[in-house]
């Protein structure tokens, strides 16, 4: 199980974005962290994987573990060594490798003698992807760019799946089929958080739930009871009852007042 506890993160010695986050990606679950831009989301991911310092960015108090085993102390490599794959945001490709060369770089770690089985797992759980093997990846669609970054990622084989926002930029009917894939993955064996503003798609897939707002935590609950919770709906799900106010309406004060106090 991958935990985070109480986790602060800094920046630059002055910023303080996490305030005691604490979450929990059971082994074989899908949960699910949402919350607006600048909630602290994409800051959650960094301190799990290891990315902080390049954002100058620091852990001053808390812990990141997996199985037990604190991992928020070592390097990037080291993390995914552990078993800990991340899909970015905004997909990040080698735009100018083709699909193969990519994959390849996913795998970079694995025996060599591994990636030929790794990449025909790869494309069958992606058919587009095979089919556009030897395409530049700078050519192919935004749907077509995120499952090969999804794919470059399952090259290392993790146990635990971190992406940020994957249907960021993406049509309906693309979001549907990564979605899709995530359900798939997970089937698979391989435990995910999934961090979106999307939370009608990822609060349909996870079996968990939290809501980041200001670098706190301020919702823990079970997917189902997420979206049956009055404040969800409307801030999130976009749904309200009949004569309520609309989130604009509403305005950001509001929303903190009912969940910060």
């Amino acid at each position: 199980m991958l935990a985070v506890q109480n986790l602060e993160v800094v920046y630059e010695d002055v910023i303080l974005v996490l305030k005691g986050v604490s979450l929990e990606v059971p082994d074989g679950a899908i949960v699910a962290l949402l919350g607006g831009n600048g909630a602290g989301k994409t800051t959650v991911l960094r301190a799990i994987t290891g990315l902080l310092d390049v954002h100058r960015g620091t852990v001053t108090k808390g812990s990141v573990t997996l199985d037990g085993e604190p991992i928020h102390g070592l390097d990037a490599p080291a993390i995914v060594a552990a078993g800990v794959g991340q899909v970015m945001e905004g997909r990040r490709i080698f735009s100018e490798f083709t699909v193969d060369e990519n994959l390849r770089v996913g795998g970079h770690r694995a025996p060599r003698s591994a990636i030929p089985e790794r990449l025909d797992r790869i494309y069958g759980l992606f058919p587009v992807l095979a089919e556009r093997r030897r395409s530049v990846a700078g050519y192919l669609s935004g749907g077509e760019q995120q499952m090969l970054a999804i794919g470059r990622a399952m090259m290392a084989e993790p146990r635990v799946l971190l992406l940020d926002e994957p249907s960021l930029g993406l049509a309906p009917l693309i979001v549907q089929q990564i979605r899709d894939l995530v359900v798939d993955i997970n089937r698979a064996g391989t435990s995910v958080l999934l961090v979106e503003q999307n939370a009608n798609m990822a609060l349909s897939i996870a079996d968990h739930g939290y809501i980041l707002e200001t670098g706190k935590v301020v919702m823990d609950k079970p997917a189902a009871e997420l979206r049956e919770d009055e404040d969800v709906r409307e801030f999130y799900l976009g749904l309200r009852q009949e004569g309520a106010a609309s989130f604009r309406d509403v305005k950001h004060y509001k929303r903190r007042k009912r969940w910060l106090s």
